[in-house]
């Protein structure tokens, strides 16, 4: 018997979390279940975060969630309780099988069938924001070699375990060369230790359209947050449907196991809503926990439900579909085919604690030899019709150490020196100062003397950014033009 928690969240997560209870119990999963309530009945009665101090106990007991879909309030303080889980608890990979079953679900390509392993923790999803200026807001995006490397190699090692054959990476490191770029670094040297298995890296853009174009020439891809967000939502849509999406999200040590759709409030309490998501998601929770054949029993009985014609609402089309079906009527439906196997559909065989067993790990970072070069300043300046030549004629009076202003960008355009009158400005401006060829090292008492100067002037600075060489490696960008 193994414990987990279970949420049945808001909108159509009770009705389709008791339709896949409903079924793992029909089918012999062992399961003591412990409740918690998540959601926006918990935001709204005053926790920001959506789940109560002793919510998280049961997590930490069982370490095994599975989560219906939750509606998150918009507007005010309110976080993503789906990300402040993965954060809090570890759960760095996010493993999105995309899988078509044509003829039974409508869609272009019939022979897709591809897994996307998201990072989970970091990247624009560590949700540091700023508003900094009246006209800008500033969102970081963190990339770290810890995460990239964890990810990287579970996405390695799950292909392994899964006997795929390739694994592709996705960023936009032409453009984003320090964060994107270490994502893309770190693929290259893992995927020399998996020779056994073939690796590829793409641009997102192009790889987004060759995914919605030929997914067939896919089998797990591996991506930084936002584009994996992104593009597993894609991915499941144009198997037929994303409603067919489960998704499991893997830590060291705990585990949470959902569907990747919303929570759907139009559609609650109507008893119609395909529980199918949520049900696939719970399926490998089973494996997770080492009850891997049934989930294969549960499994093989969905896929035969699915070949037989037997479909809600979403997926009913007369010339394959046979019966619509309830939330509940599917359910049954399933529940009286455990046992069968689907006669045209692949059928499905897992062995004992595939899932679990796969992990990414990674080395600590050796330090580096730091030296600071420079310092960009970051300024709220409206002045004589924003022009950067009075900005910078400005600037050019302070200096501290070797450091002085050499740079300025707006929106990370070079401005000044030289800049096009053309360039539209905004009320943000990068101020960098530095020496001209960037190889004399300063200190920080040169950065708070450059601070001073500039704040006594009268000039609002938002924050700065320390410039610095890594082992005498320059470890910033350089402004678009420079």
């Amino acid at each position: 018997m193994t414990k987990i928690t279970v949420a049945h969240g808001d909108g159509i997560g009770p009705e389709i979390m008791d339709a896949t209870l409903n079924i793992m119990k029909a089918a012999g999963a062992q399961l003591e279940i412990e409740p918690i309530e998540i959601g926006e009945k918990v935001y709204l009665q005053g926790n920001s975060a959506g789940i109560a101090p002793e919510s998280w106990e049961s997590l930490r007991r069982t370490k095994v969630f599975l989560k219906a879909p939750i509606t998150t309030p918009q507007g005010g303080g309110f976080k993503s309780l789906n990300v402040t889980t993965r954060k809090t608890l570890g759960l760095y990979a996010n493993v999105r099988p995309c899988i078509s079953y044509h003829p039974y679900v409508a869609t272009k390509h019939p022979i897709m069938d591809l897994v996307i392993i998201r990072e989970n923790e970091e990247d624009l999803y560590a949700g540091i924001e700023h508003q900094q200026t009246d006209e800008v807001t500033q969102c970081l995006k963190l990339i770290t070699k810890p995460g990239t490397e964890k990810i990287i190699r579970f996405a390695f090692e799950y292909a392994k375990a899964y006997k795929r054959k390739k694994v592709t990476c996705f960023t936009k490191d032409n453009i984003m060369k320090l964060t994107d770029g270490l994502f893309h670094k770190m693929f290259d040297d893992i995927a020399q230790e998996y020779p056994d298995l073939e690796s590829e890296h793409w641009i997102v853009d192009i790889g987004a359209a060759k995914l919605a174009d030929t997914p067939e020439n896919f089998d797990v891809i591996v991506m930084p947050n936002l584009y994996g967000d992104i593009l597993s939502d894609v991915a499941a849509q144009i198997t037929g449907s994303v409603g067919l999406g489960g998704s499991a999200n893997i830590g060291a040590e705990y585990a949470m196991f959902e569907a990747i759709h919303g929570s759907a409030p139009r559609r609650a309490g109507q008893d119609m809503a395909n529980p199918s998501g949520l049900l696939l998601g719970a399926i490998q929770m089973l494996v997770y926990i080492g009850q891997p054949k049934v989930a294969e029993k549960i499994h093989n009985a969905w896929l035969r439900t699915m070949e037989d014609g037997v479909h809600t609402y979403d997926l009913f089309k007369e010339v394959v579909s046979k019966e619509k079906v309830s939330t509940s009527g599917f359910a049954k439906a399933v529940i009286q085919r455990l046992g069968q196997k689907p006669k045209k559909l692949k059928s499905v065989e897992y062995s004992a604690g595939s899932t679990h067993k796969i992990q990414g790990h990674y080395t600590r970072t050796k330090p580096a030899k730091k030296e600071l070069v420079g310092v960009d300043i970051f300024l709220h300046w409206n002045g004589e019709k924003r022009d950067p030549n009075v900005l910078g004629d400005i600037l050019s009076k302070f200096k501290a150490g070797s450091f002085e202003n050499k740079l300025i960008t707006n929106r990370g355009v070079k401005v000044y020196p030289d800049g096009l009158p053309e360039t539209f400005s905004t009320d943000h401006w990068r101020c960098r100062f530095t020496t001209d060829k960037m190889d004399v090292a300063g200190s920080y008492q040169n950065v708070l003397e450059l601070c001073t100067l500039i704040s006594e002037a009268g000039l609002d600075i938002i924050k700065t950014e320390n410039l610095c060489r890594f082992d005498g490696e320059i470890s910033f960008s350089m402004g678009q033009g420079q």
